[in-house]
């Protein structure tokens, strides 16, 4: 199940981020990598409204996994998105 969240900060130079859960979802933060950011880019901006899985990453810490950002042209999850 996905969580909703947004980006909190993203450090292009590392390809390292940070999203926070919806206060609803507990308002948890949780890391992510580039690799992780669905679609063509490897970048996302601080601010941008997502949904995100999280699970147990590779240093036994919990971390967001396939970070897709909502809102976009195309995303049938948004009315009025094209």
């Amino acid at each position: 199940m996905s969580t909703a969240g947004t980006v909190v900060s993203f450090d292009e130079a590392v390809g390292l981020g940070v999203v926070e859960a919806e206060a609803g979802a507990g308002g948890l933060r949780y890391g992510f990598h580039c690799t992780q950011i669905a679609g063509a880019g490897r970048s996302i901006a601080g601010g941008t409204a997502v949904r995100f899985d999280v699970g147990p990453g590779r240093k036994g810490t919990w971390e967001a996994f396939n970070v897709t950002p909502v809102g976009t042209r195309g995303d049938p999850a948004q009315p009025g998105a094209e």
